[in-house]
């Protein structure tokens, strides 16, 4: 029986979980993910869990920060003055956002803080800084 290895295409059922067990994604009721090992498409912690699994085994894998979404980063937290946000947009804590960089690229963000003269935004992926446990079953290796 084959293993998973760089450049096979596979598939996987996941789930995703915080270490105090919060579920924060999952394929259970959907078609399992599809990937090709060592393109880095995924995170290199979720990859090096697959890697050398055979169709049907199962296993959970711990996924530290720097394996996953790295740490957090202060210079990731961008203030703008309260009267450059659009008019049409009154700024919450929490609120969802997109940046639009010099590229045109869009960048999601998040609102940190907002007060009088200005509102935080925080362009860390919001999994950034957490160690994150998966449950993964190799379904298909090709």
């Amino acid at each position: 029986m084959s293993t998973a290895q760089n450049g096979n295409h596979v598939k996987v059922h996941y789930t995703g979980k915080l270490t105090d067990g919060t579920v924060f994604d999952s394929s259970q009721g959907r078609e399992p993910l599809a990937f090709t090992l060592g393109q880095g498409n995924m995170i290199p912690g979720f990859e090096k869990g697959v890697l050398g699994m055979a169709v049907g085994d199962t296993k959970t894998v711990n996924i530290q920060p720097e394996e996953a979404y790295g740490e957090r980063r202060d210079d990731l937290l961008i203030k703008v003055p309260i009267d450059q946000v659009p008019a049409d947009i009154t700024p919450e804590i929490g609120m969802q956002l997109a940046v639009n960089q010099p590229d045109g690229r869009q960048v999601p963000v998040v609102i940190a803080e907002v007060n009088e003269i200005e509102i935080t935004l925080d362009a860390n992926h919001h999994l950034a800084g957490r160690e994150l446990v998966f449950e993964i079953e190799l379904v298909e290796v090709q």
